[in-house]
């Protein structure tokens, strides 16, 4: 969950950043060209105000005037043009120059200065020029003021600036705009990661104990200190829901504890009833034979369900076990009854260890190995087997029975439940579910899979480490 929400965190960020990075540029671009613009305006004042007392020049003359306050003019102009390295001239209405610098700059007939210089013979100073971007090189900054006599525009005067320095500084503020952006962005994701990390806390601790209960550490509880209040109020109720889960499941084993204890007593008796009516019979009575069988199956079922609610109730008593010692002891103690029915039962046994209750395990491995010698047919073989496997060590029983369908595979193990293929064959349908209940306690886990080209692979699995809680 924390790889979807924090990009997704992170792209808003740093949507926001660019909304409000992008408009900040454009004012520090446009608030640096204002400033040079202000500049030549306040500079083009200057020069116009020279200009308005050079001694006109007679209408259509062609003749120039040189007299002092002319000449004081360029003056300016030249200096002007040598200190700032700014193109200046103020030009009659008919584009003939008053004074210019440097000496070859002409009045265009055409462009940004021929635009200008038009728009300030109507009395009113130019528009702002075009925003000039840092990646526009060469560009040139244009601004022009008239010169007024008498209240007629007599004359125009006219700066063309470079922008050199001017996208410098824009630059420049610009990445100081990114940088800023930047550390406003690790700052951002730091805080992500804080707050997904502080939200999704409680929730990683929830899905752990949600995994605990689901594997029979039906203690686990979620600790609900932190994260939003939200999600304290889900991990309160979550105890409070496993809590009763728990009462619950425990009235249930208590309530299959004591009614199998109550009816073993009874069964006893009636059984003993029997043994003694069948000495009133003639010996080899059908009837007296069948309640017999079923009295004892009955005597089984009840054993069995006793011990699948002790094992449910009892803690395992974890150990570091060598698991190919038990198993081969395990497999030396079936091998009398599979050579009675005709099977060969084979090990694979190297010393591996792994953490396990060693009684749990043991009877685990009973139900699994008298499991596959009761379907296994003479001449067939039943393999166990044992191994590494990552963080488990796995034992592997794997039979030449006749196997189960994928269907039957996910029942396997559900208590009572017996193949419709099997069901003539003797048993009361809980041993795999009590060792799964035997297993899960410590850790472990029993699965099932096809045997091929038929029969069944039991694979009982328990952890190398030893895990708390």
């Amino acid at each position: 969950m924390r790889a979807r929400l924090l990009p997704l965190l992170i792209v808003l960020m740093a949507g926001v950043l660019l909304a409000l990075g992008f408009p900040l540029a454009v004012s520090v671009a446009a608030a640096q060209q204002q400033k040079v613009v202000v500049d030549r305006i306040d500079d083009t004042a200057r020069f116009a105000a020279l200009a308005q007392f050079v001694t006109k020049r007679p209408t259509g003359s062609r003749v120039r005037v040189t007299d002092e306050r002319q000449q004081t003019l360029q003056n300016e102009l030249t200096r002007y043009y040598e200190v700032y390295g700014i193109r200046a001239g103020v030009f009659y209405r008919n584009s003939d120059p008053m004074g210019h610098a440097p000496d070859g700059w002409q009045l265009p007939r055409g462009g940004a200065v021929r635009e200008a210089f038009d728009e300030a013979l109507f009395s009113r100073g130019s528009h702002d020029p075009h925003q000039v971007w840092p990646w526009q090189r060469g560009g040139r900054l244009v601004v022009a003021s008239p010169v007024i006599s008498d209240g007629d525009v007599v004359a125009v005067v006219v700066t063309e600036s470079p922008t050199g320095g001017m996208r410098s500084r824009t630059l420049q503020g610009w990445l100081l705009i990114a940088a800023g952006e930047f550390a406003a962005m690790l700052l951002a994701v730091g805080a992500a990661l804080r707050l997904t990390g502080w939200v999704l806390r409680p929730v990683r601790v929830l899905d752990a104990t949600t995994h605990d209960i689901a594997t029979g550490r039906l203690k686990s509880r979620v600790a609900s200190a932190g994260g939003p209040p939200e999600l304290r109020r889900l991990a309160r109720s979550f105890n409070e829901m496993a809590d009763n889960v728990e009462d619950v499941l425990e009235q249930q084993r208590a309530f299959v504890a004591d009614a199998s204890h109550q009816l073993r007593n009874p069964l006893a008796a009636l059984l003993l009833r029997i043994e003694l009516l069948a000495f009133e019979l003639p010996e080899g009575n059908a009837e007296i034979a069948s309640v017999r069988t079923e009295g004892k199956r009955l005597a089984q079922v009840l054993d069995d369900l006793l011990d699948l609610a002790l094992a449910e109730h009892t803690e395992a008593d974890l150990r570091l076990t060598d698991i190919g010692e038990l198993v081969s002891e395990r497999v030396g103690a079936w091998r009398p009854v599979a050579d009675e029915k005709g099977v060969r039962l084979t090990e694979d046994c190297p010393a591996v260890t792994g953490w396990a209750d060693p009684v749990a395990l043991s009877s685990a491995l009973d139900a699994v190995i008298d499991n596959a010698l009761k379907f296994t047919p003479a001449g067939e073989e039943v393999k166990v087997s044992v191994a590494r496997n990552g963080e488990s060590t796995e034992i592997v029983v794997a039979d030449r029975g006749p196997g189960l369908r994928e269907d039957e595979l996910a029942r396997i193990g559900d208590r009572f439940w017996r193949s419709t293929g099997h069901q003539n064959v003797q048993g009361s349908g809980l041993g795999l579910s009590i060792s799964r209940v035997l297993l899960a306690a410590g850790g472990g886990s029993l699965t099932y899979a096809p045997h091929e080209p038929h029969g069944l692979r039991v694979t009982v699995a328990v952890p190398r480490t030893h895990r708390e809680g």
